[in-house]
């Protein structure tokens, strides 16, 4: 351990931080290439060619060049994925999303416990609509 002073193990972790967060980069810019659908096959090509050929300098012109859209496309992607989470919610619990105007099942099965209730609707009846909104 005297040969290897702290200073340069301080160091040699610093350049291992930064070649680790590289990696990251260069992983995300890869993944965002392929997500862009706006981007033509040759321009997917050209740029990861760039990447594998010069990687330190392709990642940072990609970055320069296509940062911004890089942050909408992510910020689309959660919107659209926290939509469809938003949708199976609703699909299970059995509520409509909004603005639809679709009553939903559990919202029938009150308005029909309610008529039975107050004598609009024979026992009969009720367990035949019951039966055709469960079906």
């Amino acid at each position: 351990m005297d040969d290897y002073p702290l200073l340069n193990v301080f160091w040699t972790m610093l350049w291992f931080f930064l070649w680790i967060m590289w990696l990251f980069l260069l992983f995300k810019v890869i993944t965002d290439i392929f997500r862009d659908h706006e981007l033509s096959g040759w321009g997917k090509a050209g740029w990861l060619i760039l990447c594998i050929l010069v990687p330190y300098l392709g990642v940072l012109i990609y970055v320069i060049a296509r940062g911004k859209g890089m942050s909408q496309r992510d910020i689309k992607q959660a919107k659209e994925a926290e939509d469809r989470f938003q949708d199976y919610i609703r699909q299970t619990a059995g509520t409509p999303a909004a603005g639809s105007g679709t009553p939903s099942a559990t919202d029938e099965l009150a308005r029909l416990a309610d008529l039975k209730e107050r004598g609009a609707i024979s026992d009969e009846e009720f367990q035949r609509a019951k039966s055709k909104i469960l079906a």
